[in-house]
């Protein structure tokens, strides 16, 4: 005869009703998805602020050795970027926001005028996760006897109500991250003497990728060694085609 299932222990069930570890090494933490999503969109902020700022700055390099027009060059990059990048993300997220809530206030009128619709729906959905057809009901009818809103976002919406995001801290943290890698090659790029600026930023600018390839690939449970190659290999690329057109032109037009 096959042992009984382990049943959970009210330890356990109290952990995963707050949304604690229920055992070491799977953390159930509310917004746990969230944060790690934000700490991916930090790491390709700032890459991407450390290869746009790189690739002017270098192609102006290539133009000119005077530290003016550089500097001017990578700090105008900057703002640029930083302010592009946050208004792009404020209007993405708000238009995910407002999505998120006009789904939430249809549901809410739904269950308030249909109920038995709403439960029968419920139930095939647990049907289709795989749940017998007498299951899926009792499971329906305990979920809607405690919550029906949050047992429908969360079947139906996939949607926490306490985790909405923010248009706000999406663009502030777009704007920071991506303005955190651009000082980099903008610092890197006017430090040195002058025989040594490209040099110095080729270099400082792939060992950055390398540490942000091998963070994100960290945080996604990829490849890290892939990751990383990706990333030198384009840099190292694109500084090239920058300086090569900044050199081009530079001398063409000096």
């Amino acid at each position: 005869m096959a042992d009984e299932p382990e049943m959970p222990s009210a330890e356990q069930v109290a952990a995963a009703e707050s949304g604690e570890a229920t055992h070491a090494g799977e953390p159930h933490a509310p917004g746990m998805a969230g944060r790690l999503n934000w700490l991916r969109a930090g790491v390709l902020g700032a890459n991407d602020g450390i290869v746009s700022v790189a690739g002017i700055v270098v192609g102006v390099a290539g133009a000119t050795t005077s530290r003016g027009p550089i500097f001017t060059a990578g700090l105008a990059g900057l703002v640029a970027g930083a302010v592009s990048m946050s208004l792009g993300e404020y209007v993405s997220v708000s238009s995910q926001r407002d999505a998120e809530a006009a789904e939430l206030k249809q549901e809410k009128r739904e269950l308030a005028t249909m109920p038995d619709e709403e439960f029968a729906e419920l139930v095939a959905l647990y049907e289709a996760k795989g749940l017998s057809a007498r299951t899926a009901e009792q499971v329906a009818a305990e979920l809607t006897a405690n919550d029906p809103l949050a047992a429908h976002l969360d079947a139906e919406l996939h949607i926490d109500p306490h985790d909405m995001p923010s248009p706000l801290q999406a663009a502030a943290a777009s704007a920071i991250s991506f303005t955190v890698g651009a000082v980099l090659p903008l610092i890197a790029i006017l430090l040195p003497p002058q025989g040594w600026r490209v040099l110095v930023t080729i270099v400082a600018v792939l060992i950055a990728l390398a540490i942000t390839g091998a963070v994100s690939a960290r945080l996604s449970k990829a490849n890290a060694s892939r990751a990383v190659l990706r990333l030198v290999i384009g840099g190292a690329f694109g500084l090239a085609v920058t300086y090569a057109i900044g050199s081009a032109f530079g001398t063409a037009l000096g």
